[in-house]
Formats: C-alpha cells, structure tokens, sequence
C-alpha cells in the first residue's frame, strides 16, 4: 500500500521538433507536433521568429483546444550567411546561390541543439525524414553502395541521359546523374550531406510521413537496412490540419468557387513553396491550361506574380479571359481543402512528398511535374509503383529557385491536363481506381485501431519514461 502510494505516474513524454526553416518541412513536422499533442504527449516545434509568427494561427489553435503543443523561437540571424534580415525561410530566398549558405547557417543551431538534446543529457533522438520511405531507401542505398563515386567515375560521367540502377531496392529503379537521390549532392555541401548521415545513423529511430499500404516494401527494406524502427505516422496531412490558419487567402473564396463546379471537373495547379516560376514559364503554364478547355484552379506565388509590371499586366489579361472556368489563387493556398473538394479531379503537382501525398490521401490521380531534388523519385512512385500518375515527360532536373531553361511548354501542359482528366481506357480507369483506393487506405490508417494510429501510441509508450518510487 505504501509503495501503491509513493509510485509516480509514467511521466508525460516530451517531443523536441527541429524542422529546416522551409515551409515544406515545417508543415509536416506541425503536423506531427499536432498529433503527438493529440495522443497525450507534450510536444515543442524550434523555428526562426519569422516562421513563429507564421505559426501563430497553429499555436492559437492548440491553445483554444488545450493541447500541449507549443511554438518556440530560435533566434536566427540570416546576416551570419550574408543574407537580408527577414530571409528565415528557404521560401525567402531569391537566388539558387543563396541556398548552401542558408542551410549552412541554419545548422549551426540546430547542430547545437541536437548536441545539447542528445550528448549533454541523454535524450533518445529521433530522425524525421520528409520524403517517402521509396526515396529514403533510394539515398541511402546509394550511400552505403557508392552510387555516387560509381556515377563520377563513370567513362561516361558527362552524359546526362545515362542510367544507373539504384542497389538494394525491392523493385528496379533507374536514376541520371541529375536525378541521383541526394539533397546535398551540390558542390560544397558535402559536409552537410555527411552530417545528415551520421545523424540518421546515429537516430534511435526513424519518422516517415507515410503509410503501411502504401510502402510496406519499401518500409520493411528500409527498417532492415537501417537496423532500427521506423514509425510509420502518415499521412500527417489527415490530422486535423486547419489549413486555413497558414493559408495567406480567404478559404471561403475558394470554397464558394469549387462549390459551382461539377464534381470530378477541376484540375488543381500548385507547385509548392521554393520553386520560383520564370515569367516565360507561367506564361506557357496559364496558356497550357487555357488550352486544354478543362476548368482549373491555379496557385501562383505573390512573388512570381508581382516580379515585374508586365507580369503583373498578363496575370490580369489571364484571369479576364478565363473567369468562367478558372480561379488564380495568389499567395499560400489552402491545399489539403482544395484537394479534400468533390470538385478536384486532378492535380498537376511539382511532386514534392508533401504535395505527392496530400493528393494521394484525398483519393486524387496526379499530373506529374518534378523540378529537382526527391521529386524525381517521387514520380517514379507515382508513375512507376502505385499507378496514380500521368508524367508530363520531363528527365533533367532544373534550378531550385528559378528554371533557367524552358523545357515545357504550354502543348506539353495542355496535353497532359487532357490525359489526367479525360483520358479513357482500361489506364485512366486503373488510375482512377487505385487513387481512390489509397485515399481510403490512408484514412483507414490515420482512424483509430489504423497502422499509423498505432504506430503513433506505440512511439508515444516507447518513449514514456516510467518515474522511481
């Protein structure tokens, strides 16, 4: 009875986030923040004051449901990478050269914090990697089978078309120099690349934004090449996110406009947060979508839309033109609404994991458009593995923040917007069928008694410290 008396409770387990300060990282891991607080545990999100604020809303939110999530600041200083005071984003920068020195300079605290976490006190760490579990084990096969010193010493090392397989993987998959995985393959970021490594080996487990029925392969792999857990706790996007408090629209708009149309109609046109849009290009793009005669809901970013007058002047001339059936959204739309829409049937998408999978856990067929970095990869998933998207025919990788060169145009838009929504067939009808059925796998695996809501209590508990009597 004394010792009944005397024994403490598990104590509440506290999660530490640390996010790159980018919008398409954020996003995820505030999700994440958002469920772990839903199950019980107590969880802080670490960002730049400039994300914080951007963040206000997500914390508002918590607060008024009494959850335990909680947004803190770190402070930040871009000057420290030669950049203006407000660039605390990735989504700030302007210019391809500006990136390694934000990333360098945006480690040094988090190095510091996962150091101070880990080392000083002995906190278990956990890696969270924003890809699918496909293209982690893409990179990290590539790593441990020297994928990279293979292609460099290649004869033929110049040649950009030139396929490597990719070692280890349960299906074949094929990847150019260009489209080798890695985020750190530019020269000079060799030692950020390394650095990640050593943390995920490092990690006492790894978080993936995915779902069982979706990468159980890829999953198992995975877990087997690492030689510790990995919680499957997707798709985050399904939990509960309030769209509209990170949304820079009005909602309401969008809403009453997807209300009037038919169901299935809309094509969706949004290509996430970093990549930066040449006038040309959106030119080709809106042109391309005019074209292909289908009711569509583009998102263009304030600062591709506001880069030059003429800019400013076409986007204008754009929008008259097609007001019957189409809707220009500027700024930071709310993409898990418009994609959760009776009136979305298709989405042309950069194919970056975010976007990939928010599509999928809707039950909506894809466009795919991949610009650079996983996204390659991604397509490949899509394309490839689940059979839920329509590729656009690009195989060369382009600038992060601005395409340099020109090699879509708007017949290549027109005409796969055509074949993601019109296309007949045994094909298109497969396509259409399997993203349902993914659609109505993911909830089954975000619901109550689901692999990833298991997963979930099952990270939670192991990570619960029990207190000494």
């Amino acid at each position: 009875m004394a010792a009944e008396s005397t024994a403490q409770a598990p104590a509440q387990p506290h999660f530490v986030l640390a996010p790159l300060a980018a919008h398409g990282h954020l996003i995820p891991m505030v999700d994440l923040a958002g469920l772990l607080a839903a199950h019980g545990a107590r969880a802080s999100l670490v960002t730049t004051p400039l994300n914080a604020t951007w963040l206000r809303g997500v914390a508002g939110k918590a607060a008024r449901e009494k959850l335990p999530l909680e947004i803190v600041e770190l402070p930040f200083s871009p000057a420290v990478a030669g950049l203006p005071p407000d660039y605390q984003s990735a989504d700030k920068l302007s210019e391809n050269e500006q990136f390694t020195p934000f990333v360098k300079a945006h480690a040094r605290p988090r190095r510091a914090l996962r150091g101070l976490l880990a080392r000083s006190l002995g906190i278990p760490r956990l890696f969270f990697h924003g890809p699918s579990c496909f293209y982690s084990l893409c990179d990290l096969n590539a790593v441990v089978h020297g994928l990279h010193e293979q292609i460099a010493a290649a004869a033929d090392a110049d040649d950009e078309q030139e396929t490597y397989v990719v070692p280890g993987m349960p299906v074949r998959v094929t990847v150019t120099k260009g489209t080798v995985p890695g985020f750190y393959n530019a020269p000079g970021c060799e030692a950020l690349r390394d650095e990640a490594i050593e943390a995920m080996l490092a990690a006492d487990g790894v978080v993936v934004n995915t779902f069982l029925d979706l990468e159980a392969q890829f999953v198992a792999c995975y877990e087997a090449a690492l030689g510790k857990p990995v919680w499957t706790l997707g798709p985050l996007c399904l939990h509960n996110r309030d769209d509209e408090a990170m949304a820079s629209t009005d909602q309401r708009a969008i809403t009453a406009w997807l209300d009037k149309q038919a169901t299935c109609s809309v094509v969706y046109v949004g290509f996430g947060s970093v990549l930066r849009k040449l006038p040309k290009h959106l030119s080709e793009v809106g042109h391309g979508l005019e074209d292909s005669g289908k009711p569509f809901l583009w998102v263009v970013k304030e600062s591709e839309a506001s880069s030059r007058p003429e800019v400013q002047e076409w986007l204008d001339e754009f929008m008259a033109r097609t007001a019957t059936r189409g809707l220009v959204v500027r700024g930071w739309a709310p993409q898990v609404t418009i994609l959760s829409h009776h009136a979305v049937g298709g989405f042309l998408t950069h194919c970056g994991w975010n976007s990939l999978l928010e599509a999928i856990a809707r039950g909506v067929p894809v466009a795919t458009w991949p610009h650079f970095a996983d996204q390659f990869l991604n397509e490949r998933l899509a394309v490839d593995v689940l059979g839920v998207g329509v590729p656009i025919g690009v195989t060369a990788p382009v600038s992060m923040l601005n395409e340099e060169y020109l090699t879509v145009d708007r017949g290549d838009v027109a005409r796969v917007v055509s074949v993601l929504m019109d296309g007949g067939g045994e094909e298109a009808e497969e396509r259409r069928r399997k993203a349902k059925e993914y659609g109505e796998q993911a909830r089954r695996a975000m619901a109550k008694g689901g692999s990833s809501y298991e997963n979930v209590m099952r990270l939670i508990a192991r990570f619960t410290q029990t207190g000494v009597e």
